[in-house]
């Protein structure tokens, strides 16, 4: 209901620190812990219902490998001719995919003023998901990358605590436009026994920064979108505390409606995730909950830029995806907040009921959830016979065997990594289409991340590219992921 695979690590452009290595270190080994966790979280929860369609043939593994942790149910997989199959003859050894940047640089962004509040949903996103438009392309592709930075700042501060003036929180944004103006920290309801605290001091903590509020305060960027963006980025499960609030999967009743268009909808029987709520509302000891720190701070900036063209787009993977409609279902309700507000979510988990959905709905919020068809963590909480868990807004449906260069048989962490779903939205160019052939995302993020669900074809070109840069003098950072995969240990810069 989280994040299946380890938190990604930074995509920042800043020169690679003493602490990259280690906090590799750190993803790689939270992997295991996680799917793990996945594993036994499917087990509880029983067998997700049947939607009848015909499961498609499984293609065989061309590498030894030991049983899959969970075997997914026919509902998980796509019925034949769904979508278009990425085939071993489709490679694409573009030199482009395997630097940095590109030669020709990153894609141009294009002045969509006139058209944002289309790219935002106002009319349901009527006409852009499928084909998908190019601007909302790059739209989710930068909105990802938000989350990424999220994700970053807590592997690099794990231990960080609000206001601790000793040791100020770094996000590190990729998007020099805007500015971090506050970190976000989620506090658990529940906590270890105290002598199981004093002995793992650091899983004990309750809470944790999950994320940030940044504003963009470039006038050219300003200019270019027609308005100025307010983010809120959440990342997903990072601790075993927040893994012990996505167990409790009971619904409980939402916050009450503040505002005429939500009053249809009686406050018992909108319900949401217990544990989601929990994470939400729970204050932290001398510290207010995440609910409190993201009304505050977005009142703020509201205030500080009366007067402009201003939207709210909330944003987060998987656990991080559920507290984002949470967010918006609050913020559109309160009078103050512009609307609409728009949350762009990635493999994010069923929230709610169909009357907290319904209510979410009537606020204003415009939900897109985008969703890899192999991905179990939306599929979750389940809901037997469409009962308790309703989806909420739109849906951007992806394929991971669509790429060219994941393996047709990866791993659910790989299907579930927020990377791999930046990457398949770069190249989606329809449901009837195959990958997009001029995609410019490098796929170094890719192979660092999941390189053993990329297909050997492209481990192997990354691995001539790095004897070549190894021959030219390249300077190598001695244990970096990319190193162990054979590809050049350069930092990614995110081009789209």
């Amino acid at each position: 209901m989280t994040s299946a695979a380890a938190p990604p690590t930074s995509l920042h452009r800043p020169a690679v620190s003493a602490t990259h290595g280690a906090r590799a270190s750190v993803a790689a080994s939270s992997n295991r812990v996680h799917l793990g966790n996945l594993e036994h979280l499917f087990r509880s929860r029983g067998a997700v219902e049947s939607s009848g369609t015909a499961a498609a043939p499984v293609q065989p593994a061309r590498r030894k490998q030991q049983a899959p942790l969970l075997r997914l149910p026919s509902f998980f997989k796509r019925a034949k001719g769904d979508f278009a199959v990425a085939k071993e003859e489709q490679v694409d050894l573009s030199p482009r995919l395997f630097q940095p940047v590109p030669p020709d640089g990153p894609s141009p962004r294009g002045d969509i003023a006139a058209s944002w509040r289309r790219l935002h949903g106002e009319d349901g996103w009527r006409g852009l998901l499928d084909p998908l438009h190019p601007d909302l392309r790059r739209e989710i592709v930068r909105y990802g990358e938000f989350v990424d930075a999220a994700y970053g700042a807590f592997l690099s501060q794990p231990d960080a605590t609000p206001g601790d003036l000793a040791a100020p929180v770094h996000v590190p944004l990729q998007d020099a436009a805007y500015r971090v103006t506050a970190p976000l920290f989620a506090t658990s309801s529940v906590g270890f026994p105290s002598w199981l605290a004093l002995a793992a001091p650091c899983a004990a903590q309750r809470t944790s920064l999950v994320g940030y509020v940044a504003v963009c305060d470039s006038p050219d960027e300003v200019r270019r979108m027609g308005r100025r963006d307010i983010i809120i980025a959440l990342r997903g499960t990072c601790t075993v505390l927040e893994w012990a609030e996505n167990f409790r999967a009971g619904l409980v009743p939402a916050t009450e409606a503040v505002d005429a268009a939500a009053s249809a909808v009686s406050a018992s029987d909108a319900k949401v995730e217990c544990g989601f709520r929990n994470l939400y509302k729970t204050a932290g000891d001398g510290s207010p909950s995440l609910s409190e720190m993201v009304v505050t701070e977005v009142r703020r900036l509201l205030k500080k830029y009366e007067g402009e063209e201003v939207s709210i787009t909330v944003t987060g993977h998987s656990l991080g995806a559920a507290l984002a409609v949470l967010i918006a279902d609050e913020l559109a309700g309160h009078g103050d907040a512009p609307k609409p507000v728009t949350v762009f979510s990635f493999g994010g988990p069923r929230v709610g009921n169909r009357a907290f959905a319904e209510r979410v709905e009537a606020r204003g919020a415009r939900v897109l959830r985008v969703v890899n068809a192999h991905d179990v963590v939306p599929h979750l909480p389940p809901r037997p016979g469409g009962r308790w868990y309703a989806d909420i807004g739109r849906e951007l449906r992806l394929d991971s065997r669509a790429s060219p260069y994941l393996r047709p048989d990866a791993d659910a962490a790989c299907c579930h990594d927020l990377e791999a779903y930046i990457h398949l939205v770069d190249g989606f160019l329809s449901s009837h289409c195959p990958f997009r052939a001029n995609a410019k995302r490098s796929i170094l993020r890719l192979l660092k991340n999941q390189g053993g669900n990329v297909k050997q074809l492209y481990i192997s070109k990354a691995m001539d590219m790095r004897a070549r840069l190894d021959a030219g003098g390249a300077v190598d950072m001695p244990g970096s992921p990319l190193s162990r995969l054979g590809a050049p240990s350069t930092v990614l810069e995110c081009v789209h």
